[in-house]
């Protein structure tokens, strides 16, 4: 037993310390407690359901109304078109208003100095909003709606999931699977007999941030009118399983 437990401690000082790594395999004999443990890892691909853009009217004009007025107009137009066209008030949220001066660039003089300050010739009136799509392939599309209508500031779109959970949890039960596999693997190969789990642990979790448009190929709409690709998103898991050892 001493000759098995010291060639698995010599495995694990060639493949280096758990945790530097967090997609590397870790093996370990603890003589004192006689436990084995492995981490297993769950990989899950799933397709985006949802995009998010962000969008927004800028309009400037001499004074702050009438900068406002025709940033209202235009983001009223545009609100409007987007519900018609069956979005939900939910998936409309704005996202930021403001209102900002906009000041002279005097010139300066032959030693860098301004002959005078600057003074306000006019006003910027911003108004942002971000719209969930959950049909898809109605992005391309309303990308060129809202920017005939008069959007002249756009991000995105960025594609996620609306309901995540169902794909977390194949990662963590694929990953599970893993290291019931390995452990089972291992204490063959070393002529150990597995005893209980004696503790379970999720060691690393990586969920997909959302991915922004061209991050990721996949086809999609093919007769949307702005070209738009959604891609794939991948869930990750890793956990932790420790075993003790029989006799």
């Amino acid at each position: 037993m001493r000759t098995q437990m010291r060639a698995v401690l010599v495995a694990l000082a060639l493949a280096g310390p758990f945790g530097a790594d967090a997609n590397a395999q870790s093996l370990e004999l603890e003589t004192g407690e006689r436990r084995l443990s492995v981490v297993g890892e769950g990989l899950v691909r799933g397709r985006p359901d949802m995009a998010l853009i962000s969008m927004g009217v800028v309009s400037e004009a001499v004074s702050a109304g009438e900068a406002l007025d025709a940033n209202s107009a235009a983001m009223t137009r545009i609100i409007a078109a987007l519900k018609a066209e069956g979005l939900e008030p939910r998936d409309l949220q704005t996202a930021n208003f403001s209102v900002e001066p906009r000041y002279s660039q005097p010139p300066r003089d032959y030693d860098g100095s301004q002959p005078f300050e600057p003074r306000i010739v006019g006003y910027a009136v911003r108004n942002e909003l971000t719209i969930r799509i959950r049909e898809l392939q109605e992005v391309g599309a309303l990308l060129d709606k809202v920017i005939e209508l008069g959007a002249n500031s756009i991000s995105g779109p960025i594609f996620t999931v609306a309901e995540p959970t169902g794909l977390e949890d194949q990662a963590r039960r694929a990953a599970m699977e893993d290291a019931l596999r390995k452990g089972r693997l291992y204490a063959d190969a070393a002529g150990l007999a597995l005893g209980p789990i004696a503790r379970i642990e999720e060691s690393v979790v990586q969920w997909p941030q959302p991915m922004p448009l061209g991050a990721m190929a996949r086809e999609m709409a093919a007769d949307a009118s702005v070209p738009v690709e959604a891609g794939e998103l991948t869930f990750q898991a890793h956990v932790s399983v420790s075993w003790q050892l029989g006799d």
